[in-house]
């Protein structure tokens, strides 16, 4: 048993790497992007979208590299040392090939998730502007001149009889 790749064990070991942790990659963001809507906190939407945008942009890079190593490796291969097989390495070469497109095809998805969440920011979020003769607002029509004392206050010395309600 050997790679078919022109006996180069690092061709077929490095095609497989990254199809296997693409697809357990595509596994998780797909999970992701399902329970990407009950998930509310802003900071957390916002490194899972970058996350998403930097894999897919890592991932496309490395599916170029492949395809360019695979390609490689097939022209140096020996006719004579293909007996069989010759058709599955033209099909791994071309899928690496389309990978490209479609993981930069991810890659755009995921940019245009990330401009529409920082565009929803900054045309949702209005910062205040607090007004600095007043740093609390206060009840309406309530002027600050008469003070009285709160209710159900008890004090040192309680009398007898009547005594009228406090004024509110």
């Amino acid at each position: 048993m050997f790679c078919i790749f022109n006996h180069n064990e690092d061709a077929c070991r490095y095609g497989i790497g990254i199809g296997v942790l693409a697809f357990l990659a595509c596994v998780f963001f797909f999970v992701v992007d399902a329970y990407f809507p009950q998930i509310s906190n802003a900071t957390d939407r916002k490194y899972l979208v970058l996350a998403d945008l930097g894999f897919s942009g890592l991932w496309t890079f490395l599916w170029f590299v492949g395809f360019c190593f695979l390609t490689n490796q097939w022209a140096w291969t020996q006719a004579q040392d293909v007996l069989i097989g010759a058709d599955s390495a033209r099909a791994v070469i071309t899928f690496s090939f389309f990978s490209i497109f479609s993981w930069g095809l991810l890659l755009a998805f995921a940019y245009k998730r990330y401009k529409m969440g920082v565009e929803d920011f900054a045309h949702s979020y209005v910062d205040p502007t607090p007004e600095v003769s007043t740093p609390y607002s206060s009840y309406p029509n309530i002027s600050h001149d008469s003070y009285q004392q709160p209710p159900f206050t008890q004090t040192a010395e309680a009398t007898e009889g009547y005594q009228p309600p406090p004024v509110y």
